[in-house]
């Protein structure tokens, strides 16, 4: 399959606006055929093509088709009891890490928004210290990758801070600002969603994450080495 017809189309939007009208199960049942079609046919063949062009930018990270995320929505603790989301959304976790303790890749899509990033959402505290630690060890290396004029166009490092600096790191390190993070995430937002409908798509998601991985990789780097980790 050419790279310009990986990609979303008009009918992936219209099943994805019609849900969000429907959000139930009996409309979901009698239009699944549509969802296999036009939302999962789509992403798994944008995921198999990742697959192999994974091998260059991004060895480490698994693209399967488990990497997609389910349309089913956990409702046990939130009070909006609608059973099924309304975007498609795939994340790209370590070959050697549960994915819930993993460093991704990530984009989804819904009807005008494309979101294309990467980073570590909610690291428990093991994992956060030691993500501290791997960053604070080389200052210049992790300046180098996150000051870069290509990263900052991705929006450089976000998340929520901490008031101070965590502890066991001095007060005026370098990184400081760096340090205080909570979680570590980088890119957004694409201006221009409908980009996923057209032949550019996936020479633009992968453009987006050839920048991001080298981020994924460091963030990664330190769970790998500690076996896992929630200790």
């Amino acid at each position: 399959m050419s790279t310009a017809d990986l990609r979303f189309t008009a009918q992936t939007v219209a099943f994805l606006e019609a849900l969000k009208r429907n959000n139930d199960r009996e409309w979901f049942n009698a239009h699944k055929a549509d969802y296999e079609a036009h939302v999962r046919a789509p992403m798994l063949a944008i995921i198999e093509r990742l697959s192999q062009d994974f091998r260059r930018i991004a060895p480490d990270l698994a693209a399967t088709p488990r990497s997609m995320y389910r349309i089913y929505r956990d409702t046990r603790f939130s009070p909006d009891k609608t059973p099924y989301k309304t975007h498609v959304a795939a994340a790209f976790t370590h070959r050697t890490l549960p994915k819930s303790e993993s460093a991704a890749l990530y984009f989804h899509f819904a009807p005008g928004q494309l979101w294309i990033g990467a980073g570590l959402y909610a690291p428990g505290t093991p994992r956060l210290h030691r993500i501290r630690q791997h960053i604070a060890a080389d200052p210049d290396r992790f300046r180098r990758l996150v000051e870069s004029p290509a990263f900052r166009r991705r929006g450089g490092v976000h998340g929520t801070k901490l008031q101070r600096m965590p502890r066991g790191f001095p007060a005026d390190h370098e990184l400081a600002e760096y340090l205080k993070l909570k979680q570590f995430l980088a890119g957004g937002e694409e201006r221009n969603p409908d980009i996923a409908l057209g032949p550019r798509f996936y020479r633009t998601l992968l453009r987006r994450f050839e920048t991001l991985a080298p981020f994924v990789e460091l963030l990664n780097t330190p769970l790998v080495a500690a076996g896992g980790l929630t200790r």
